[in-house]
């Protein structure tokens, strides 16, 4: 079993170009898997040892645990898929996870920051001092480009082409997308630029880093986490606020805008437009312009009188 699921991690590793965070939830979804059997089923050597009603038990197992649902179905189609593998390889007649039900997940909206809030948080480090300025160049990078944290930590200096304002960004499967910037960000990148050097003194840099810690080397993204909550207290906004917010962020206001939404999904580079609806949730106001702009019998700022 375990030689069958480091081939898959490799097949995935090579041949689907999957990110380190990728790699690490299937091992993690694998390592529950063969915790359940060890524990309730015996010891499972070979792939075609295992069948839809053992899988069921998992499933079960994991509804009692309390697991919340979006990782049941996640593990799910990590199994789907390793089975998948195997059918393909020979190690298993068929996909015993094929028939399994997948739990319904729901739709969940995500947490966005308002504008006056966007403004209030990236105006928050300290312009005065180096760190400050690093902090400043990737809240506005976050939010003018909706990148992904690991997105943005990946980035080098060349991936920025000044001329054009734009980033070259490598998402989800290595996958490359071009990524304007605005001129706010550009203006905090440029300052930022300037006193990076600076950190390459204290350490074997990665020189070809972006964005860099005290020590000279590349900025991680724990280190983004945390540093984000650092001006999360100091401005009093909400603690459930995390780097990914920034572009939650990013796509409602676009969308709140008039920009396309195959236009956001280019730019967060979503795979499926489906992905990219969930940030179509409006807020009250805008509903109401809305409406008091296009329908006839709402005009605008008019209030009925007395005798209508």
């Amino acid at each position: 079993m375990y030689g069958a699921i480091d081939g898959f991690l490799r097949y995935l590793r090579v041949e689907r170009n999957a990110s380190e965070l990728t790699l690490k939830s299937y091992s993690e979804d694998f390592g529950s898997l063969l915790d359940y059997f060890r524990d309730r089923v015996g010891e499972v050597t070979e792939p075609g040892q295992v069948h839809i009603t053992q899988l069921r038990g998992y499933i079960a197992y994991l509804h009692e645990c309390d697991y919340a649902r979006t990782t049941i179905a996640r593990r799910l189609a990590s199994l789907r898929s390793f089975f998948r593998y195997c059918q393909r390889e020979g190690l298993v007649a068929a996909n015993p996870a094929k028939a399994l039900r997948t739990p319904r997940t729901g739709r969940k909206l995500p947490h966005f920051l308002t504008a006056e809030q966007i403004t209030k948080l990236l105006e928050s480090p300290p312009a005065n001092q180096n760190e400050g300025l690093r902090d400043r160049a990737i809240l506005e990078t976050l939010y003018s480009a909706g990148l992904r944290v690991a997105e943005l930590v990946s980035l080098n200096v060349d991936d920025w082409d000044r001329d054009a304002n734009i980033v070259r960004v490598f998402g989800k499967g290595k996958k490359e997308r071009i990524a304007p910037i605005g001129r706010h960000a550009a203006k905090a990148l440029y300052r930022w630029l300037e006193v990076r050097t600076e950190n390459l003194e204290a350490g074997p840099a990665d020189r070809t880093a972006m964005f860099l810690n005290r020590f000279g080397t590349r900025l991680t993204t724990r280190s983004v986490g945390r540093m984000l909550e650092k001006y999360l207290t100091l401005t009093g906004l909400d603690k459930l606020t995390t780097p990914h917010t920034l572009r939650h962020s990013f796509a409602t206001h676009m969308l709140d805008g008039g920009a396309d939404l195959r236009a956001v999904q280019e730019l967060l580079g979503h795979k499926s437009l489906t992905t990219t609806q969930i940030y179509t949730h409006v807020s009250t106001k805008r509903l109401r312009d809305t409406y008091e702009n296009a329908h006839p019998h709402a005009a605008k700022n008019r209030r009925p009188t007395k005798n209508e």
